[in-house]
């Protein structure tokens, strides 16, 4: 995803080799400058690694929400619309039933009481 947009790797700057002059830039201060600058860049890559791997894991746990708050929806309407006497309507009362679909909405749309 952000791998596009990064035209160098740690290991590019490592290797990175300037010309010397004469009157150039001390190979010391270029060296220790870019010891910080591939510190940072592994930084950024841990952390964008650790941002995607959370990322797919929250739209996992988004999708498998999304669809149990649509079955509880289901089981409510099926209950309401004249199914009261099968064993769903025995197993699930309303209340119980509301509080399930509120904590699912809770969980999916971040919504706090």
């Amino acid at each position: 995803m952000y791998n596009e947009k990064i035209y160098l790797t740690p290991q590019d700057i490592l290797n990175k080799e300037f010309k010397k002059d004469t009157m150039g830039y001390r190979p010391q201060e270029v060296d220790k400058y870019l010891d910080m600058v591939i510190r940072d860049y592994t930084e950024f890559i841990n952390i964008i690694k650790r941002i995607q791997l959370e990322n797919s894991q929250l739209k996992s746990d988004k999708e498998k929400l999304i669809v149990e708050n649509m079955k509880m929806k289901n089981i409510i309407e099926s209950a309401n619309s004249g199914t009261s006497q099968s064993g769903v309507s025995a197993n699930y009362n309303n209340v119980d039933l509301l509080k399930r679909i509120s904590n699912l909405e809770k969980a999916v749309y971040g919504k706090d009481e």
